[in-house]
């Protein structure tokens, strides 16, 4: 996960400043040095380092720090203001057209995923009550079409592309075809090279007039560091980005690009990737990137999740059966299979705050979740709606049919039993309430269980 180094290095220096109780100057200086160190080695630019330490330090040298009774606490809290600052004060949204479409201009180097979030974003503007079409404008790397058509029928979006046309024509076309057909976003792939060049930018500029995007949306790798800022900067002079989007941002990469971007460009993170499914996009929230790079969690894009994989009428689907108590596994296998759609263990554990930090050092197998799934998968339909009548022998056919043990099976009725007495809590009128206290509790149930690398050790 991106900035795992970094917050790692800075709440080991917020573990000793919280140790010395009162701060002095030099505590604060020091801190600020190894604050200065963790931002280098996550590829900050250096001067967006600078600046960010001389801000921190000028704040928390003020009287008003040294002399509070939890100094620590408050230098912790400068720096998460200075992040979230740093990436943005406020979530930036697209910049809609006061008349449809709505024309948004993909750009950026090839391999930066490009083609592949262009289908995301399509995919959650349509969530979001839009009629997003996507044009084919890249004509020249193989095969580039045909995956454009493939990741968009995924997303259930309909793609225009007229073959090997110039990419100018394919554009005006598909803003003309999106305006007679009712679509209010039209989201153009442009063509990507594997550097800046100045028949990139030409075609650009002329997709630019052609067709005068409200969005131009640089899309940059994380994983390549402080190249991502060179980059954005040179789309930037030459085509006039609006706005970035981050890929990559869940691999084990430094991500300090997403700290110098908006500094040194001036131009926002809307929207990054999170993996290689088509759900795995966000939009960026600053103080909710700072939260989870503080080691604090983010809880409120954890609900989202929940919420995205989850319809209203399931939701009270599942609040009924809380209610009159019919919660059975079959319901539980249904449940599993959403935590798994909401992404990797690592990165749920890495969104609720304290665990992220206690679990750093472990191997979140994901493979477990499949083990609970071949255990109940074993049990026949009598046995999923009432586990209480699994007996021993039931149980050693269960365990044999699974490749499990007993014990593991043991352990997944014991947990379920605490499960069924915990969904007890959350009945009431409000459903969707109802809900978000339930996954919560579900998601947090006796992680420590899922930790284990071996043996019996189950995620419930």
């Amino acid at each position: 996960m991106a900035f795992e180094g970094l917050s790692e290095k800075l709440n080991n220096v917020f573990k000793k400043l919280k140790s010395r109780g009162k701060l002095t100057e030099s505590d604060v200086n020091e801190a600020m040095r190894e604050v200065k160190l963790a931002l280098l080695e996550a590829d900050v630019s250096y001067k967006v380092v600078k600046d960010f330490v001389r801000k921190v330090s000028e704040r928390a040298v003020g009287e008003e720090v040294l002399a509070s009774l939890t100094p620590a606490q408050q230098v912790i809290k400068i720096v998460n203001d200075e992040l979230v600052s740093l990436m943005g004060n406020s979530n930036a949204r697209i910049n809609f057209a006061s008349k449809p479409p709505t024309v948004i201009m993909m750009c950026g180097l090839q391999g930066s995923g490009k083609t592949t979030h262009a289908a995301k974003l399509a995919k959650m503007l349509k969530k979001e009550g839009h009629r997003p079409l996507l044009a084919a404008c890249d004509i020249y790397r193989p095969a580039a079409i045909n995956q454009l058509q493939i990741v968009g029928q995924k997303a259930d979006v309909k793609v225009f592309e007229m073959g090997q046309t110039d990419p100018v024509i394919i554009a005006r076309e598909a803003l003309a075809h999106a305006k007679d057909h009712g679509n209010d976003v039209l989201i153009i792939d442009t063509a990507g090279r594997l550097h800046v060049d100045e028949a990139l930018m030409d075609e650009l500029k002329k997709i630019k007039e052609l067709t005068t995007p409200d969005e131009i949306m640089l899309v940059v790798d994380a994983m390549t560091g402080q190249d991502a800022v060179n980059v954005a900067k040179a789309f930037d002079e030459a085509v006039g980005i609006t706005s970035v989007l981050m890929s990559k941002l869940d691999s084990d990469t430094r991500g300090g690009a997403a700290l110098s971007v908006l500094a040194v460009t001036g131009k926002p993170i809307k929207y990054v990737g999170m993996g290689e499914k088509l759900d795995d996009f966000e939009q960026f929230h600053p103080e909710r990137m700072a939260s989870r790079i503080l080691g604090m969690g983010d809880v409120l894009t954890l609900i989202e999740k929940a919420e995205n994989v989850m319809s209203q009428k399931d939701a009270e689907k599942l609040t009924k059966k809380f209610k009159e108590n019919t919660f059975d596994m079959d319901d539980l296998l249904d449940q599993m299979k959403q935590i798994k759609r909401m992404g990797s263990m690592k990165s749920i554990i890495g969104m609720l705050p304290g665990l992220g930090d206690k679990l750093k050092d472990v191997d979140v197998d994901d493979s477990q979740l499949n083990r609970v799934e071949a255990i109940i998968t074993s049990m026949t339909k009598a046995e999923r709606a009432k586990p209480s009548i699994i007996n021993p022998s039931r149980k050693k056919r269960i365990a044999a049919g699974s490749g499990n043990r007993v014990e593991d099976v043991n352990r997944l009725l014991k947990q379920f039993e605490q499960m069924q007495k915990m969904m007890k809590q959350f009945t009431g009128k409000n459903s969707k309430m109802n809900l978000r206290k339930a996954r919560k509790q579900l998601a947090g149930m006796n992680f420590d269980k899922m930790a284990g690398k071996g043996g019996g050790d189950l995620p419930f």
